[in-house]
């Protein structure tokens, strides 16, 4: 019945460490859990069974990790639930002459900092100067800089 529990914990923690390098970013619960499966099943072959079959355990393991990494990733299996998403929106940079220095609008979303106003009609986006402006607050153009609209709210 132990053998039946070392080998359940270091499938397992194969598993899971598998799915931490393929599936899931960075170091989560799973890379952990699975370390300490697999570590676990190692102490227990070392304490049931002795040195001659804990050691036989740790390069079984080895060799079994190996193995099972050189698989997932010949096989391509994890191209299919591998996260791929890629970010490649752009900010559209403000035209010549469309909004001026003074001009007025209204807040379409919050600025915190950066949200969309609307100015002579034109939906833009725009920046507070440090502070949260709320939905609906009249703004005010106040700058600018390299066409990023810097703004402030009106009193």
């Amino acid at each position: 019945m132990m053998i039946f529990i070392i080998i359940l914990l270091l499938v397992l923690g194969v598993v899971l460490i598998l799915l931490e390098f393929f599936v899931l970013p960075g170091i989560t619960v799973a890379g952990i859990t699975g370390a300490v499966m697999m570590l676990g099943g190692i102490y227990l072959s070392y304490h049931h069974y002795g040195p001659m079959i804990g050691h036989l355990t740790v390069i079984g393991s080895v060799i079994f990790s190996l193995l099972a990494l050189w698989l997932a990733l010949k096989s391509g299996t994890w191209n299919r639930i591998m996260l791929k998403t890629e970010i490649d929106s752009k900010v559209e940079k403000l035209e010549d002459n469309l909004v001026a220095i003074g001009d007025e609008g209204i807040c379409l979303s919050r600025l915190a900092p950066m949200g969309q106003v609307r100015i002579k009609n034109h939906i833009i986006e725009a920046k507070s100067t440090g502070g949260y402006i709320d939905e609906k607050t009249p703004i005010e153009v106040i700058k600018i800089v390299d066409k990023v609209i810097v703004v402030k709210p009106l009193k």
